[in-house]
């Protein structure tokens, strides 16, 4: 079969491109740019495009199938070339879909959470040497792969509300039809495509409608009465999780479970349930609580989750997490706090989304760093122009934000000379963005 990928270099396109490989497909691909590390994988695996940028001659007659990636807009000359020789397109939770039809689909969805959750049921099924097919969001540093097809009987989605392709606005979480599915929680995000609560609240209101009656529903159900509420209407098995208890000892956050204390290598609240999430898919598969729990104390935590990139003499400490939304910044700060509750805490965002660029949105900010001592809010020049019409008043912001103690800037200079300004005794600083922050290397700062 020859496939085409259309905008190859996403983090899930690349990957799915390389498995198919792998697996004997013929495979072509094309984007118009391409980071690494994609850029260095597609390299290695010999998928990397000779040319960067969109070229006709790539849509060829002998094409069995055309993989349209999210980045790819409407007018792509590749795509309307494509629809012109009437190839078959499709996205690639379409692709996922029919390659796991006769399989049993296990989806984890959730404003938060997914990535991390999807990863520690790999890592503990891994452990258990239970083979199954998956799909995660990043890199798993005991994993060596995000896509894995293996023709197995059981697939493990990470499910992502965002819509599918430029062609189709459907979220992608709808293309994989449940046996099992695993919500994290409801959080209002991505308000280019959900521009309301409500609209959002649809698209998850719309997959529980599709989940198998035949399967079940596995939901967080501590203070989310949404999800109580749309989830339980279900005639379909519900299995709720709750905050298992722990205590936090010696900086660290210590699972209680039969009156034995079970060290972790992650921490925060939001991850204490997520091990529980990934704890339920795992009884499906006739894994105990207590294999369970001593499999999982040594998960590390998926890429660019709650990552500690700098240590100072064990009193101070840098942290970065790909956390964005308000809810994700709320879960990470509190984390950090409860971590080291004595430490000085700088929190640092990078407003980089649509959504956190948005003035009606913005406010959704609010009481989320109310646990800091110190908010830094960075707003990358090359941002504004590309993803906000309106500049955003920096008193604005902090009207918004309700914080004694707030440092905004938008150049990329500023910020470092803010960070080396820290004088590191007993302070935490903690970076958060789903982008890079204009590319600032904290390691090679502190050389």
């Amino acid at each position: 079969m020859k496939i085409h990928f259309i905008a190859v270099g996403g983090s899930i396109m690349h990957s799915l491109a390389i498995e198919l490989k792998n697996n004997g497909y013929e495979i072509t691909g094309s984007d118009d740019i391409i980071y690494d590390p994609a850029k260095s994988t597609l390299f290695q695996n010999g998928l990397l495009p000779k040319k960067i940028g969109w070229d006709i001659k790539n849509i060829t007659r002998d094409l069995d199938l055309v993989i349209l990636g999210m980045h790819a807009k409407k007018n792509n000359p590749e795509l309307l070339e494509a629809q012109k020789l009437m190839i078959p397109i499709v996205s690639f939770p379409e692709f996922i879909f029919d390659y796991s039809k006769n399989k049993k689909r296990i989806v984890i969805a959730g404003s938060h959470g997914k990535t991390t959750i999807t990863s520690m049921i790999i890592y503990v099924l891994k452990k258990k040497n239970i083979q199954v097919d998956y799909l995660v969001g990043a890199k798993i540093s005991s994993v060596d792969k995000q896509v894995h097809l293996n023709n197995n009987k059981v697939i493990i989605i990470e499910g992502d509300e965002y819509f599918s392709s430029s062609i189709d606005l459907s979220p992608k979480f709808m293309h994989y039809k449940p046996d099992t599915l695993v919500v994290s929680g409801v959080a209002w995000d991505h308000v280019n495509v959900f521009p309301t609560l409500d609209l959002y609240q649809n698209a998850f209101k719309n997959l529980a409608k599709i989940v198998n009656k035949k399967g079940g529903q596995i939901y967080f159900s501590d203070n989310d009465n949404f999800l109580l509420d749309i989830l339980n209407g279900n005639s379909v098995n519900n299995q709720s999780y709750h905050l298992p208890k722990y205590i936090v000892e010696n900086g660290q956050f210590v699972l209680i479970y039969n009156s034995k204390k079970i060290p972790l290598n992650i921490f925060g609240q939001h991850n204490l349930y997520n091990i529980e999430a990934a704890r339920c898919v795992c009884a499906e598969f006739g894994i105990s609580s207590e294999e369970y729990y001593n499999i999982i104390c040594d998960f590390k935590g998926a890429n660019r989750r709650l990552m500690l990139i700098k240590n100072f003499d064990d009193h101070s400490s840098i942290y970065y997490d790909f956390a964005h939304s308000p809810s994700k910044v709320l879960a990470t700060i509190n984390a950090l706090s409860e971590l080291n509750p004595n430490r000085y805490l700088i929190s640092c965002l990078e407003l980089h989304t649509f959504s956190s660029l948005n003035k009606n949105f913005l406010p959704n900010y609010a009481d989320v760093f109310k646990n800091s001592h110190e908010v830094w809010i960075y707003i990358p020049k090359e941002i504004i122009l590309k993803k906000s019409s309106n500049k955003l008043a920096e008193d604005f912001i902090k009207k918004i934000i309700k914080h004694p103690k707030v440092f905004i800037c938008e150049d990329l200079d500023i910020l470092k000379e803010k960070v080396l300004s820290i004088k590191f005794y007993n302070t935490n600083l903690l970076l958060m963005s789903s982008g890079n922050f204009s590319g600032l290397n904290i390691n090679t700062m502190y050389n």
